[in-house]
Order: structure tokens, then C-alpha cells, then sequence
């Protein structure tokens, strides 16, 4: 019997805003951080889990993961294990601290922290992957490694059941396809507001001869600034010149690229607001953007605006332009109401401002009883690491398609991590297959003792200066 005897935690920040990585029309000054935790037992196994800000504040969430993890020391590992649906209500009962959300906020994403550590450690005792472990799941056992409080209107464990039993038989052969091709990728690194034309031009060339094909760019500072760049962008993503040697241009009119306003090459772009507009703002300021042709715009007002979201999409959807979100979606309850209020064509599931895998699991599963694209947020340090995981559990066990989906690769900071996430020359994922590396998150001790706040090596030499 393994018991979870205590833990330690880590504010980790990475100086990014000195060179513009993660700036946006709302964000202008980001710190990639980490607020980190290592749950221990009263054997060698461990768990890594973390949750991301920009910066300032990730202190405060470092606080709150200590609280919520004191919930689980003197727990059994293999009692959690065997229920973690049980064992995540468990993390979010405790009422005084529930009282600070409840399911929102702080408090939310410190358990999400917390959460995905304990997954962590499970993949790690079982010798596999967290990918692996949960595919290799009984239709049952995922279904009780989900929530379903507040969401049952929309879809009830035997919905869920069903779901997963019919697209069973296909696992192993979607397995195999996706440890051969890699999982699909779109690049946001050419994007950020804070880039000259010079650094834009240079890396959309570099991602075009990687392999991709759908780019994203920050928009929402200045409308014109946004269509000169946007017209840059397109000018190197719709040439063939560009194109890796022996590839030919995709086809726009293919399943996989219909709909989505993809250029002669087959290339798609996406812009993403990160929530600067009011909903007529965000209508009027995106038509004017239509000769860019965008395939969605993303975060395009208040993350908790389900019924604004419904109307901007109304708004433009005679433009062709789609609307994703979810990045900042509190909960799983933010997702089924936009979900149910018809206002997203793209579900962008966070690994952190969810609280964990398991609520992540809950969203899936609704996204894929509705018919909605999951196309997860990655734009943070760690983020990647964690998103392969979750986009190969929906590919192989959950949605069972992986044609129009694309998952966000940023090329930042993923030297910190024993188990970095990579990609191959197609522009897709790898696949992880370390056995030992669980949920791919476990941070370089040097690294840690470099960035972390305010008495890391970097800072101290920083602070003297």
C-alpha cells in the first residue's frame, strides 16, 4: 500500500517578455511561468503537475495548489486510482475553499495543478504514457475517470458509455496510424503582436518549410496593422515556392480543409483576439478583416460570454469565418453552454485552466457527442507537453477522427522538460513513448533552480544588476 505522504511546490518564471514570445492585443508584457508541483509517497514514485501564467499572480496559485494538495496526503495511491472521478469531486469538496470559486478562478486552476500530478503519477506507476494508459481504459473505466456534475443535460454517463463502446474496435488501428503519422499541428510561434515584419517573415517561412499548414497570428491592436500583416503572412503560405521539396499544394476543396478558407496551397490561417472586443466590436472589427481569410476567429470578447459568442458567429458566419474558444473557459459548464447555445465552431480545451484531466475528459466527451472540432490552446510553457496527451486520448478512444483537427505547437521554453514534446517534418506531434515520463511534465531541477522566483539564479543576478 503506496501513500501520498506530501508535497513541494515551485513558482517558476521565464523572462519571454524581453523578446515579444506570447504577446497579444491584451497581453503585451508576458513572463511565461510555471506554478509547479511534486507530489511524494512513502515510496519512489512522484507526480509533476503545473499550471501556467504570464507572470505576476503565479505566487498566489502556488499558495492554493498547497492548500488543495494537503487534501490528498495519508490518501492510498491505488484508492485514487481506481476512481479518479471520485477521487477529482474529492479535490474540489472542500467547502471553504470551493466558497473562493467555486469551480472558477484561482482555486480552479491550482487543481487542475494538482489533478494532472496525481494522473501523473498514475501513468508513471502503471510504466506508461498518459496517453497510453487512458486508451488502453475499459469503456467503463473512462467514464468513471470523468465528471458529470453540472453537465448531464447534455450528457449522461450511459451517453458517454455507449460513445466510447462504439468506437472501441477501432482503437488499436487508430493507434498504430497515429504512432506512424505524427498528430496534426498548427504554429502560432510567427504570430505574436510584438514581432517585426522581418521575424514574421523569417519564422513563417521556417514553419511552411516544417511542414505545417495552418498558422495562427494575433490580431485586435490596430485593423489595418492586422490586414498588412495578416497579407504578409498569406503571401509566403499561399506560394508553392515555399513549399517543402516534393510536396505538392494541398487541396481546399478536401474534407479536411473545407470550410475553413484555406489558400492555393491548401494553407489555413486563424486570428485570435484574446479577448480585447465588445460583441458589435468584434463583428464589425473581424468583417473588415475578411480579405485575410481567416478560418476562425478566436477569443473574440469575454471568455464567459456564451450568448456573445453565439451572436459574433451568427454575425459571420456569411463571411465563412468561424468562431473558436475556450483558452480562459472556466469549466466544463462554460463548454456545455457553448456547446448547447450553438456559439463556437472550435472548442480550444486548456490543460491548466481546466482542473486537470479529469474535467478535460468531461469536455471531450460532450465535444464529440455534438460534433465539435477540439483544437487545444498550447500558447505557454509546458502547455505543449501536456496537450499531445490529451488530443490522442480524444483521437483514439473519444472522437475517433483526427482529419480537420489541429493541435497548437509554440516553439518556446521545451529544453526545461525531461520529455519534451517534438515534431516530425510533416508539422505533426510525435507520439510519446517513454513509459516513465507519465504526463511529460517533470521540469529539468536546473531549470528550476535557475527560474524560479524571486531567488533563482537568473532573478538573483537580475535583482544585483
Amino acid at each position: 500500500m503506496t501513500k501520498i505522504t506530501g508535497f513541494e511546490t515551485h513558482d517558476v518564471r521565464f523572462p519571454t517578455s524581453l523578446t515579444g514570445d506570447g504577446t497579444d492585443a491584451m497581453n503585451t508584457d508576458c513572463d511565461y511561468s510555471s506554478a509547479y508541483v511534486t507530489l511524494f509517497t512513502d515510496s519512489s514514485l512522484v507526480g509533476h503537475g503545473m499550471t501556467f501564467t504570464i507572470g505576476r499572480g503565479n505566487e498566489i496559485v502556488c499558495a492554493a495548489i498547497k492548500e488543495v494538495s494537503k487534501r490528498l496526503v495519508g490518501k492510498d495511491t491505488e484508492d485514487l486510482f481506481s476512481d479518479m472521478g471520485s477521487a477529482w469531486d474529492y479535490l474540489l469538496a472542500d467547502p471553504q475553499l470551493r466558497w473562493i470559486g467555486p469551480e472558477k478562478g484561482v482555486i480552479h486552476i491550482a487543481t487542475g495543478a494538482v489533478n494532472n500530478a496525481l494522473w501523473d503519477m498514475f501513468a508513471r506507476s502503471r510504466k506508461k504514457p498518459l496517453w497510453k494508459l487512458i486508451i488502453d481504459f475499459t469503456p467503463e473505466e473512462l467514464v468513471n475517470a470523468a465528471t458529470f456534475r453540472y453537465i448531464s443535460d447534455a450528457i449522461t454517463k450511459d451517453e458517454a458509455l455507449a460513445l466510447l463502446k462504439d468506437k472501441a474496435d477501432g482503437k488499436a488501428e487508430r493507434e498504430k496510424e497515429v504512432r506512424k503519422l505524427g498528430y496534426p499541428a498548427y504554429v502560432t510561434s510567427a504570430g505574436w503582436l510584438g514581432y517585426s515584419d522581418e521575424k514574421i517573415v523569417k519564422l513563417t517561412k521556417e514553419a511552411v518549410a516544417g511542414g505545417f499548414n495552418h498558422f495562427k497570428m494575433k490580431v485586435g491592436a490596430n485593423q489595418a496593422d492586422d490586414i498588412r500583416r495578416g497579407t504578409l503572412i498569406r503571401s509566403i503560405i499561399d506560394d508553392p515556392q515555399y513549399l517543402p521539396k516534393g510536396v505538392a499544394p494541398g487541396d481546399p476543396s478536401s474534407h479536411s480543409l473545407r470550410g475553413k478558407n484555406a489558400g492555393p496551397t491548401g494553407a489555413v490561417l486563424m486570428i485570435d483576439a484574446n479577448q480585447v472586443w465588445d460583441v458589435s466590436e468584434a463583428i464589425d472589427y473581424v468583417k473588415g478583416l475578411a480579405s485575410i481569410k481567416p478560418w476562425f476567429i478566436e477569443e473574440p470578447t469575454a471568455p464567459d460570454d456564451v450568448l456573445g459568442h453565439g451572436t459574433i458567429r451568427r454575425a459571420l458566419k456569411p463571411y465563412g469565418i468561424g468562431v473558436a474558444t475556450g483558452e480562459h473557459a472556466h469549466n466544463r459548464v462554460v463548454f456545455k453552454q457553448l456547446i448547447q447555445a450553438d456559439a463556437i465552431d472550435v472548442a480550444q480545451i486548456d490543460s491548466c485552466r481546466l482542473a486537470g484531466v479529469t474535467e478535460v475528459l468531461s469536455v471531450l466527451l460532450m465535444a464529440a457527442k455534438y460534433g465539435i472540432l477540439v483544437c487545444p490552446h498550447a500558447g505557454g510553457v509546458g502547455l505543449c507537453e501536456y496537450v499531445i496527451h490529451l488530443s490522442l486520448i480524444d483521437y483514439i478512444s473519444i472522437s475517433g477522427s483526427m482529419e480537420r483537427n489541429v493541435l497548437e505547437y509554440v516553439d518556446h521554453l521545451h529544453e526545461h522538460f525531461k520529455n519534451p514534446c517534438s515534431i516530425n517534418p510533416q508539422g505533426r506531434y510525435n507520439v510519446p513513448t517513454n513509459p516513465d515520463e507519465g504526463y511529460s511534465i517533470e521540469m529539468h531541477k536546473d531549470s528550476i533552480a535557475a527560474y524560479e522566483w524571486p531567488s533563482g539564479s537568473y532573478w538573483a543576478q537580475k535583482t544585483s544588476e
